[in-house]
């Protein structure tokens, strides 16, 4: 219920704030102070501009007292038709309100501007009554944290609680991130200069995290803070070799700087996460190693390995021991479980970039997504781009493409073929897609009788034997084009590829 109108007594410090207590009939009142939100209304109704100052951050359900909230949802809704928001106008949208018929009817509403003191505090009262409703949400999630973890009726389940709690304390705390929305043109002319100085300071190529890739890095300038990149192809094309590569390469250009005494913000590196839920965190170990102690990877997993091979693995996994690299292969995450732990490394670890593998394995926020996947993809492909920006790192989502890319002659794949939903396209900064013809001419392999075709064949499997290319299909910050590179497939390693080079003998 609804305080009277604040005293008519110029006054402008914020009226006192009514704690937790528990009062007669135990009865709990939680952290509220309504004459703060009186005075408030009032002021708003006064001077109509102070609702552009409060407005981005002051919500209707912010007010602990529900006809406080519908004034101001009310007040909000005249301002953006732009008409004058008055008790006079006010007065029909409440004639039939039984809480304000309660305190009098409409003349509550004239009750409330008459303390016009109340305009120079506005923004202070404003923002008491938001930090007080993040003090009752505190409180409610608190609460359903008790319950919750009280209820042994049925499967207990710790873990999933804590991190239900996580998610839950994180909207609340999402919900002021606007003010940091809001950035003067001086910090970020500051932001773009220290860009610049690392591009410069990279030979004038790289402005981002590296991807241990030289063309790569000249194409996109590295890997942004805040871009969602997308790396898409179809199976057997080698997205999760590459994103591996990238992630290594990121991580271990960040623990060389670390030795040289770089600066962390200064470096071309950042400690890495990466979410795999379809490879398991030994078999990912597996890759770079391999690439590493240039094991063939198919050999080390059968076990077939000489002892000086195995004495190279040994050496690069202790080398490797304390690469910032970290990885998180739970299967079924959902795209709230993901943004909660990425989070929770951005604190402990200081991630500095977020690798997904793949997009379409997350699930979204509703169980029954599948019903429409387009819908649950967008809300994925957006909850990604928020992350990005949220945690201020790049975050590379590899992604699957749909098989119309099978059904055409030439199979380079196009934005077109972005599988399930049109926001991946629209939601990414970059869209990268790995192609290897090598892979499509090997099943178009002809009869070893046919002398002629088989010798041509051949022919061009040696010529592009090797060859990969990566394909910006989309940049934000730059042109598009094609990135030629080179597929080692026994140590799954991609490289830069020089004039000429091959991957090694096909036969």
């Amino acid at each position: 219920m609804a305080s009277p109108p604040p005293s008519t007594t110029p006054s402008v410090t914020p009226p006192s704030v009514t704690s937790l207590r528990v009062v007669d009939g135990g009865q709990t009142v939680l952290p509220q102070n309504l004459e703060a939100e009186a005075a408030l209304l009032g002021a708003l109704m006064i001077d109509n501009r102070l609702v552009e100052d409060v407005v981005t951050r002051l919500k209707p359900e912010h007010f602990a007292d529900a006809l406080h909230g519908r004034i101001y949802a009310q007040l909000l809704n005249l301002s953006a038709k732009g008409m004058a928001a008055t008790p006079v106008t006010l007065k029909p949208l409440f004639d039939a309100d039984p809480a304000m018929a309660e305190l009098g009817g409409p003349a509550y509403l004239a009750g409330l501007t008459q303390n016009g003191a109340a305009l120079l505090a506005a923004r202070d009262f404003a923002r008491q009554i938001y930090d007080l409703a993040l003090l009752r949400e505190l409180i409610r999630v608190g609460r359903e944290m008790v319950t919750e973890a009280s209820d042994t009726s049925r499967e207990i389940a710790p873990i999933e609680q804590i991190e239900a709690a996580e998610m839950a304390l994180y909207k609340v705390a999402e919900a002021g991130e606007v003010q940091g929305a809001v950035k003067s043109f001086r910090d970020a002319a500051l932001e773009a200069v220290q860009m610049a100085d690392r591009a410069k300071r990279s030979g004038g190529h790289l402005s981002g995290y590296t991807t241990g890739l030289v063309g790569l890095n000249e194409k996109m300038g590295g890997l942004h803070k805040s871009d969602l990149v997308i790396l898409a192809g179809r199976p057997a094309m080698g997205k999760t070799s590459l994103a591996t590569n990238i992630a290594f390469s990121c991580a271990k250009r960040f623990a060389d700087d670390r030795e040289r005494g770089i600066e962390p913000g200064k470096s071309s590196g950042a400690p890495v996460a990466f979410f795999s839920l379809e490879m398991s965190a030994d078999q990912l170990a597996t890759r770079i190693l391999a690439e590493q102690s240039q094991v063939n990877s198919e050999a080390l997993r059968m076990g077939k390995i000489s002892d000086e091979e195995f004495t190279r693995l040994a050496r690069a996994a202790s080398d490797l021991s304390s690469l910032p690299l970290v990885i998180d292969d739970t299967p079924g995450l959902s795209i709230a479980a993901l943004r909660t732990r990425a989070r929770r490394l951005k604190r402990q670890h200081g991630i500095g970039l977020v690798v997904v593998d793949y997009l379409q394995l997350l699930t979204g926020s509703k169980s029954g997504g599948t019903d429409n996947r387009v819908q649950e993809i967008s809300e994925i492909t957006r909850g990604l781009k928020t992350l990005a920006k949220e945690l201020q790192v790049p975050v590379l989502a590899l992604s699957q493409l749909s098989r119309a890319v099978e059904n055409r002659e030439d199979k380079r794949p196009q934005l077109a073929d972005l599988r399930e939903s049109g926001t991946i396209e629209q939601d990414s900064d970059i869209v990268l897609f790995v192609y290897r013809e090598e892979y499509y001419h090997g099943l178009k392999q002809p009869d070893p009788e046919d002398g002629d075709k088989h010798a041509k064949w051949r022919e061009k499997a040696e010529k592009i034997f090797g060859l990969a290319e990566v394909i910006v299909a989309k940049q934000r910050h730059g042109a598009t084009g094609t990135v030629p590179l080179t597929f080692i497939k026994q140590y799954t390693k991609f490289a830069d590829r020089a004039e000429g080079d091959y991957g090694g003998q096909p036969w």
